[in-house]
């Protein structure tokens, strides 16, 4: 097919990514600090820069902390119509960041949220992409079966709403561990595991507004709830963190 890939990154989705793209016939050429990692078939570079040179399609895939770095040491080599993504969770200030960092070169930067897991799918990840280089990615990368879905020109755009979705999802993940911690200390885990379960089950399209409308309508009584949720975590030896905040947030709903 002649696409030339560059993997910035040989951990678990970089690793698997490359694999996909080996597959479908790309060329990938893959970097990483960590000598051990590595793809069959893959083209082990010694650097980024080395990965990144002549490559239609950069994919940086490492972590949010070296990204600007990463960007920067490749740079040097970026020439315009190559396609630079970084397919890491961060701040859409880091996003813009990388891609001003960018910009000189005429390279087309990507910023790419990937939303759900990416064992078991691959390249096959769902993904949001934004930046002047989101449509340049969406058309290398769709046609080999990743579905992409182009949200703004801005970069950081596509990142913005991962990171939002994180804030619900994550949150329910430590709301969820904090209420079955306190509950095996009482020696209800499994009641209220099954409890928590059957609320999700029957979660409907209704329930955001459920419980938005009625948090302000009932922010006082539901204060008070959280303050003596939070009393009885503490009286197990459980430090209620998301007790406390939810306290809090519904505190200021308080009229």
């Amino acid at each position: 097919m002649g696409l030339r890939v560059a993997v910035l990154g040989l951990g678990e989705a970089g690793s698997l990514f490359a694999r996909d793209l080996l597959a479908q016939g790309a060329e990938v050429a893959g970097y990483d600090p960590v000598p051990e990692k590595g793809v069959p078939g893959l083209l082990r570079a010694g650097s980024e820069a080395e990965a990144a040179a002549g490559s239609d399609l950069i994919l940086s895939v490492n972590w949010a902390r070296v990204a600007l770095e990463v960007a920067e040491r490749v740079a040097p080599v970026l020439r315009p119509g190559q396609v630079y993504a970084d397919l890491n969770t961060a701040s859409p200030a880091l996003k813009e960041r990388i891609a001003r960092c960018l910009a000189p070169t005429g390279a087309l930067f990507a910023d790419v949220a990937l939303m759900s897991p990416v064992p078991g799918r691959g390249l096959r990840t769902p993904a949001l992409a934004a930046g002047p280089g989101a449509e340049a990615y969406r058309a290398l990368l769709a046609p080999l079966g990743a579905p992409v879905r182009v949200v703004g020109e801005e970069p950081g755009a596509a990142q913005a709403r991962k990171l939002l979705r994180s804030v619900f999802f994550k949150g329910l993940a430590a709301a969820v561990g904090e209420a079955l911690e306190g509950a095996r200390r009482l020696g209800l885990e499994e009641e209220i595991r099954k409890e928590i379960a059957q609320s999700l089950k029957e979660a409907d399209e209704g329930l955001v507004e459920r419980l938005v409308e009625g948090s302000r309508k009932h922010a006082q009584r539901r204060y008070e709830e959280m303050l003596a949720a939070a009393e009885l975590l503490e009286g197990v030896g459980v430090e209620p963190l998301l007790a406390r905040a939810t306290a809090a947030w519904l505190r200021g709903l308080v009229k």
